[in-house]
């Protein structure tokens, strides 16, 4: 059976529609649409994608049956035409366009005006009566085509534009006549002539085959493969390519070429947005080389513009333009993004598809759309991308600034920032508190860096990836943050650090943009972040619709608060360990760390545990009843103490403890892999009494909330890197006698929970043991990851880019649950966990949990909640809110 590789559309009729885009590419897709609904569409016809992907499945080689559909295409369109191709009397000419299924603007190459010749031109000029229209098509074609198909450099072609202009006295392309733009066409040629040693192609159907290779070979050209990364667009959906009569804009004073949407895609407002040039072709408008003019007159008012707007150069075309694109914007049921030329006086619509937008303009052109009953609230909920939101949540770089990138990293927490740079913690906190703003640079942060990335507008590490300490600190807090920009060789003696040749010094300015990565040399100018009434609207919708609970990670009030700010259902991880950096506390807890014995540890222990009652009492006051997951003491011992024999030296002077022993102590709490050592509920039953410190802790400030009148909480206590059966047994009871002793002494009744973080293969697969002691599981997805693949997630960012760049992982798995390994388990303990106990509570609080993909996995797993960092939570609420509406 032969393969149909062609679809034809014009006349009236169409042979595809809006539904075929995985097949038409959405250009193509959309045009068969319009010429069904009887818009007036230049005809021609469509390659599919399938084309494209045989056309690189068989080494680059052309279907077999490809040229003879291609040839009753042609015949198509000199139908409706009335033309002939490569005609010298009557030619018709044709554009020759990318469509993939997704949009992706300016990626890929267009020709216009093909079937120019030295022939064809002639009947052109005769065709039009205009000699000067004929020529400037036929330079036009030749710069385009020899940059696209032949792969020269389009700044030669415009050198010999600029040199005839210059000689003439003239500034703009519209002053030169007929005769200049024959003989610009002739140095045209012979600078094609001179570069690749043979002529510019005359066949018109070498050039259409040409032009149709080009198409393909721009799917697979650099920027479309970049574009394709940023925005998860598979390799295997291919290009199709578009094949349509040409329709002349630059034919005189009453033609027109332009691009419009139908709502402004910068604030959403309701009102056509757009630019157009009279006597141009497409290009003119997207290239710069005209100042285009506005479409409506009070846009034009508002610019502050003395040219005629389209509304007042060509009324009666403007009219009809105005109906048609209200039209599509009714028939699409979204706003629209047009592409149109007037020829002498009549619309033609090349183009038209979903407009692309910021998150502003989105949320009030989807809210606007459910008021005015064009969609529901349901499908305004679905048509908000979760990530958006960070551009309304987080400062973000003005689109218009310049940007100068010095060095590129991960994005490992969005918005944008601008500041001095500071290479440690300690200036960082002494600027950071006089006011100023600015820039950490670390090679990489640990929680002793804490107080100094609080003080921070931004942090720059130049190892660690999307889930190293200073990501998931930094996202937590809502501070832009670029990790592992390995480019940057941080000198900390010098107090500098050099990438490419340059070297910058602390106190010099710098800008990072956290949602791209990218590190941009002096002061950028920055748009602040907006809530709006729309936004507002749109998380009530989102919250009648999702099942799943959103909660925070949050351990201090700020944290808490923020959270509550944006909609968190409770703390899903207080990460008790982020506590015992104050300043007050880390005495205490080094002392814990030197001492000979239980003894010597309890009473250090009892130095900290007011510190950490108060702690307590302060989240649950914020979070009014709200559940607080907190997880008990995870890091390894060694992480407390100082890690240079200088910045020992200085502690043991500072709080007159023996260095000799903090030294010897350090070398004895040395791990070679302390992720999988001595941390985590190993620390628990090594020294019950952190634990029972911790557990006391908690439910007195518990009892302390219930006895002052307020909600009373109810606390989820969870053992962080639980593996057995046994150890949840043991951890269980040693909870369950100190919690129960408390509650006597307050004589208050108080209900509480146990469970534990799973976070190790095993712990997953033997859920069912731990389930008879744990009243809920809590998925700590970045450990998970880590024992799951056996990647440490602090040093991945070294390698995951190639992974990702040879299509071995399609995402990084620290960023997006590994549905298929990862995700296996969590199905796993989740039916092991019910059948052994039936309602336990289920959710997942690593920093998965903000992720929208992963979002919906834990809908398809039935999981109860998520929790993210605070800044992530509206996200986290639409994308729930999504998963819901997928699965009815």
């Amino acid at each position: 059976m032969t393969n149909r590789w062609v679809y034809s559309f014009g006349g009236g009729g169409a042979e595809g529609d809006a539904s075929m885009k995985n097949l038409l590419g959405g250009k193509g897709a959309n045009l068969a649409e319009m010429s069904s609904l009887g818009l007036p569409v230049p005809p021609g016809f469509t390659i599919t994608t399938e084309a494209c992907n045989s056309y690189y499945a068989e080494g680059r080689k052309y279907p077999d049956d490809l040229a003879g559909q291609v040839a009753g295409g042609i015949a198509h369109i000199e139908k409706i035409t009335q033309k002939t191709f490569g005609d010298a009397a009557n030619p018709l000419l044709v554009s020759v366009r990318s469509g993939a299924r997704a949009s992706m603007p300016g990626m890929m190459d267009t020709v216009l005006n093909l079937g120019l010749n030295d022939a064809t031109v002639e009947g052109l000029a005769n065709l039009s009566g205009d000699r000067r229209f004929a020529f400037d098509s036929y330079r036009r074609f030749i710069q385009m085509y020899s940059n696209v198909v032949l792969g020269l450099d389009h700044h030669a072609f415009e050198e010999i534009l600029d040199d005839h202009k210059d000689r003439l006295g003239v500034d703009v392309d519209t002053a030169l006549s007929a005769s200049d733009w024959e003989a610009i066409v002739a140095e045209y040629k012979q600078a094609v002539a001179r570069e690749l040693g043979q002529p510019f192609p005359q066949d018109p159907q070498e050039q259409l085959w040409g032009a149709v290779g080009a198409v393909f070979q721009s799917w697979m050209n650099d920027r479309a493969k970049f574009y394709r990364r940023m925005h998860d667009i598979p390799e295997s959906w291919g290009t199709a390519v578009n094949i349509q009569s040409m329709v002349f804009g630059n034919l005189g004073e009453t033609s027109a070429t332009g691009v419009a949407f139908t709502r402004n895609p910068s604030t959403g407002e309701a009102a056509p947005y757009g630019e157009f040039l009279i006597n141009a072709q497409g290009e003119d408008v997207v290239a710069g080389i005209r100042t285009p003019q506005s479409l409506t007159r009070a846009a034009r008012e508002e610019m502050g513009d003395r040219n005629p707007s389209m509304e007042e150069a060509l009324p009666d075309v403007f009219a009809e333009f105005r109906d048609v694109a209200a039209r599509l914007e009714r028939h699409y049921r979204d706003m629209q993004d047009v592409e149109f030329t007037v020829e002498q006086g009549r619309l033609w619509m090349l183009q038209t598809r979903n407009g692309k937008r910021t998150a502003k303009a989105a949320l009030k052109v989807a809210v606007d759309m459910a008021g005015e009953g064009l969609i529901t609230q349901a499908e305004a909920v679905s048509r908000i991308d979760p990530a958006a939101l960070d551009q309304l949540l987080h400062p973000t770089i003005s689109p218009d600034a310049v940007r100068t990138v010095i060095a590129k990293g991960l994005p490992a927490s969005p918005g944008a920032a601008v500041g001095a740079i500071v290479f440690s913690s300690e200036d960082a906190e002494r600027r950071g508190a006089a006011g100023e703003a600015i820039i950490l640079v670390r090679h990489e942060t640990s929680p002793e860096d804490i107080k100094g990335m609080h003080a921070a507008r931004g942090i720059i590490t130049a190892r660690g990836g999307m889930t190293s300490h200073a990501a998931v600190v930094a996202r937590g807090w809502g501070i832009p943050c670029v990790s592992g920009a390995g480019d940057i060789a941080i000198d900390l003696k010098g107090r500098s650090f050099s990438v490419r040749g340059k070297v910058f010094n602390e106190g010099e300015t710098v800008t990072i943009d956290g949602s791209t990565g990218e590190v941009l040399a002096g002061s950028v100018k920055m748009i602040e972040p907006e809530l709006t009434g729309d936004f507002a609207a749109l998380m009530v919708w989102a919250d009648q619709m999702r099942r799943l609970k959103v909660r925070a990670n949050a351990e201090t009030p700020l944290d808490a608060r923020t959270a509550r700010q944006f909609g968190a259902e409770g703390i899903g991880l207080c990460r008790t360990e982020h506590m015992f950096f104050d300043e007050h506390r880390i005495a205490a807890v080094r002392e814990m760390i030197l001492a000979d014995d239980e003894a010597g540890r309890r009473a250090a222990l009892s130095k900290i545990a007011p510190f950490q009652k108060a702690d307590f009492v302060e989240l649950f006051t914020i979070m009014e009843g709200l559940p607080v997951t907190i997880r008990l003491l995870d890091p390894p011992l060694h992480e407390f103490l100082p890690h240079s024999e200088e910045d020992l030296t200085a502690v043991a002077e500072a709080t007159g403890l023996d260095a000799a022993k903090l030294m010897r102590r350090a070398r004895e709490l040395h791990e070679s892999n302390p992720m999988l050592g001595h941390r985590g509920c190993r620390l628990g039953i090594s020294f019950p009494e952190i634990y029972e410190m911790q557990v006391r802790a908690i439910i007195e400030a518990a009892c302390e909330i219930a006895k002052s009148g307020k909600p009373a909480p109810v606390p989820e206590i969870m053992h962080p890197l639980v593996g057995k059966g046994t150890e949840m047994k043991f951890l269980r009871e040693l909870t369950d006698k100190t919690a129960k002793a408390v509650i006597a002494e307050q004589g208050v009744e108080l209900e509480y929970l146990v469970g534990t973080m799973i976070e190790l293969p095993r712990a997953a697969i033997r859920a069912g043991d731990l389930a008879e002691n744990a009243e809920f599981f809590s998925f700590g997805t970045n450990d998970l990851t880590q024992t799951t693949f056996g990647i440490s997630r602090d040093d991945a960012g070294k390698f995951l880019n190639d992974y990702i760049e040879k299509g071995i992982f399609e995402k990084d798995p620290f960023v997006s649950l590994d549905q298929e390994g990862v995700g296996d388990l969590i199905r796993i303990a989740a039916e092991r966990g019910r059948a052994a106990r039936p309602g336990i509570k289920l959710g997942i609080c690593g920093e998965h949990g903000g992720d929208p993909a992963s979002i919906a996995f834990c809908e398809e797993v039935g999981l109860d909640y998520v929790s993210c960092s605070p800044f992530r939570v509206p996200i986290a609420r639409l994308a729930a809110a999504q998963a819901a509406l997928a699965k009815t």
